[in-house]
């Protein structure tokens, strides 16, 4: 009997195939063409309209001795920082908890997860009023007798940026604790007893063999919350516009400044090609790690 012949490489899941072609050539030309559009012209002295004048790096020079594009990327430093910390902390330390097979995990899971339903905007008018030194936090605490307390980093220049991040972990740390929790219960039950019998603490258990052991969920869990810091923007907007003055600027707001309210579009673009060096930055590491290191085990 005949075997079979098998189609080339290049036929199989043709359907599949086909179907799939708008969708790559909307990503070819939208994002792909915006992208290469936009790098192509933070090159020019681009105003109001698109102009193919090329200026040569005469953009990035103007975009790095502005004083507020320098403040932008502090603040999206230590806001990068603090985020990505606290988030996996906190987020982790929830997930853990809620897998000891608590009562009511799915209300405490439902309630930690809710505020990331809320967008952006919404997120950030909530933490300007309980913010807000008049009838926020200070205000009341302030009506209990304690009247030298004090707690208004919105208005404080030198600690704005924490009171912003107050608002970021609350709406993020609900979708990090989701991803961690699926990681933990990935975990065979198995290892859990093994570590039981041989009587090592519950502490050495997650640090030294459950943490290990899920890291594709950090790493996923990094990129995730990586790709939404360089691009916090609603939170600053809503919160503070910025200020005081320029103290909580950051580099998406800036670039939204510079080409909309300043109609610079190349110096708009200019900042837009750094936070896009910034995002390839986080992602090929982790594409390295996740595809490389297989191909190296295959």
């Amino acid at each position: 009997m005949a075997a079979t012949r098998r189609p080339p490489t290049l036929f199989r899941n043709l359907n599949a195939k086909i179907a799939a072609i708008p969708m790559i050539l909307t990503a070819l030309v939208v994002f792909v063409g915006g992208t290469a559009w936009t790098v192509v012209y933070s090159f020019t002295n681009s105003r109001l309209l698109p102009r193919e004048k090329f200026v040569g790096l005469d953009q990035y020079e103007r975009l790095w001795s502005s004083n507020k594009w320098l403040i932008s990327i502090e603040n999206l430093f230590i806001y990068g920082i603090c985020s990505l910390v606290l988030s996996l902390i906190i987020g982790f330390v929830l997930a853990a908890l809620l897998d000891q097979k608590i009562r009511f995990e799915n209300t405490f899971r439902t309630i930690l997860l809710y505020p990331f339903a809320l967008s952006f905007i919404v997120t950030g008018l909530v933490w300007q009023w309980i913010l807000n030194p008049q009838f926020g936090i200070q205000a009341v605490v302030r009506s209990l007798g304690f009247e030298s307390f004090s707690f208004d980093p919105l208005y404080n220049p030198d600690i704005v940026i924490y009171g912003i991040l107050i608002a970021g972990l609350w709406q993020s740390t609900g979708l990090i604790m989701c991803l961690m929790l699926a990681g933990l219960r990935g975990i065979d039950e198995d290892i859990w007893k093994a570590a039981r019998i041989d009587g090592i603490p519950m502490w050495k258990t997650y640090l030294f063999i459950v943490i290990p052991m899920m890291r594709p969920v950090f790493i996923t869990t990094l990129v995730i919350i990586a790709s939404g810091i360089v691009r916090v923007y609603d939170l600053v907007v809503a919160q503070t516009s910025g200020g005081p003055g320029i103290s909580s600027e950051v580099p998406a707001k800036y670039v939204y400044d510079a080409m909309f309210l300043s109609q610079n579009l190349g110096q708009g673009f200019a900042g837009s090609t750094m936070m896009l060096l910034a995002v390839i930055i986080v992602i090929v590491p982790w594409a390295y790690l996740e595809f490389g290191g297989r191909k190296r085990h295959v």
